[in-house]
């Protein structure tokens, strides 16, 4: 199997980086399809507008409401088309970075994805998330390339709830163990190819930027003002946790994402905090003796990660028949495929109840 590594064609990360999407955006054309939510756009889309503007950039706002359907795909679709873009600009959080991400496959056009929070690293990516009318998932879909630009204005992410930004740090906490997970077994990463020891390395380090800054980290987001450890938790979250996990690959502590929303209570929790029990139930499962459960458990309760089913939501003690049901989900997810010995619905549910 050959190995493969892919990444965005540019990062770019500090406060007032917003300042530079005008100029930016001429890169690429002089017609542009925003895409965002109502809220977002109500807040940024006027500057936004006036940034690209200036530069003989014409916007055409399309507004992204409700879960990302075939249907809703097919109507921003449909929009831009009309419009004749030269490129999509997505601002936002996951929602419409993932719908400007299908519009750019559909329109052959280059992508700048805007995070306005950090709940997770899609803004690197070049996957996106399919839901139908009753939020069940759907399909993963992929561009064909990532994002070209990624532009992450700190002192904008720094606005957003705190809730958010302990979900980035959950998402982005299990990348290390994942990525080892798939190297030791051989696993595909999301090109469909063998890691390379560089998503590797980049994954450790996000780990390593994670405990050392985290804390700190935590008490910037919601105040507005980045600090130089909130910069550094920031890039671990988006830059070194999306390379981490699409070159890398992923493991059980992502394929428990497809399960745990069918126990009660926990579907409204974010994806973040889903992949840090996760993470806690993966660890469990790979029998460690280094002391690598505790001391994430311990640096849990320093950011205010869940540790258990109970702190994601779940109601109750989850029935057998939940556990069984959500192993039985988180097993046919291909990542589970990347785990180095086989584990049965049982032996996972088993686990699932030991973190309930």
């Amino acid at each position: 199997m050959l190995k493969i590594f892919g990444a965005p064609s540019r990062y770019i990360q500090g406060a007032g980086a917003l300042d530079t999407l005008g100029q930016t955006a001429t890169l690429f054309g002089r017609r542009a399809a925003l895409v965002i939510d109502s809220y977002v756009h109500g807040v940024l889309g006027p500057r936004i507008e006036s940034l690209c503007a200036g530069h003989d950039v014409a916007v055409t706002p399309l507004i992204v409401d409700g879960d990302l359907t075939p249907e809703l795909i097919d109507a921003l679709r449909a929009q831009a088309a009309q419009a004749g873009i030269d490129m999509v600009i997505a601002v936002g959080g996951g929602k419409s970075l993932d719908a400007g991400k299908a519009v750019a496959k559909s329109s052959h056009c280059h992508l700048i994805t805007v995070p306005t929070v950090a709940s997770n690293d899609a803004p690197t990516s070049k996957n996106y998330v399919l839901y139908d009318a009753h939020h069940n998932l759907l399909a993963v879909e992929h561009m064909l390339f990532n994002p070209t630009i990624v532009l992450v204005d700190t002192a904008i992410i720094a606005t957003a709830p705190v809730h958010f930004f302990r979900a980035g740090l959950g998402d982005a906490v299990s990348k290390k163990f994942e990525a080892e997970q798939c190297q030791r077994n051989g696993g595909k990463n999301m090109y469909d190819g063998a890691p390379l020891l560089t998503a590797q390395l980049i994954a450790d380090g996000c780990l390593r930027t994670l405990l050392a800054d985290g804390v700190d980290a935590v008490a910037a987001a919601g105040t507005g003002q980045p600090t130089p450890a909130f910069e550094r938790v920031v890039e671990a979250m988006i830059l070194m946790s999306g390379l981490g996990f699409e070159s890398g690959g992923l493991s059980i502590a992502h394929a428990l994402t497809r399960g745990l929303p069918k126990i009660g209570g926990v579907a409204t929790a974010l994806h973040g905090l889903q992949v840090a029990v996760g993470l806690l139930v993966q660890l469990d499962l790979e029998q460690r003796n280094d002391g690598m459960l505790a001391d994430l458990t311990q640096w849990y309760a320093q950011v205010g990660l869940p540790t258990t089913l109970r702190e994601l939501g779940a109601a109750d003690m989850p029935s057998d028949a939940d556990l069984t049901l959500a192993a039985e989900l988180s097993l046919k997810a291909r990542h589970a495929a990347n785990f180095d010995h086989p584990l049965d619905v049982a032996t996972l549910a088993d686990a699932l109840r030991r973190h309930a």
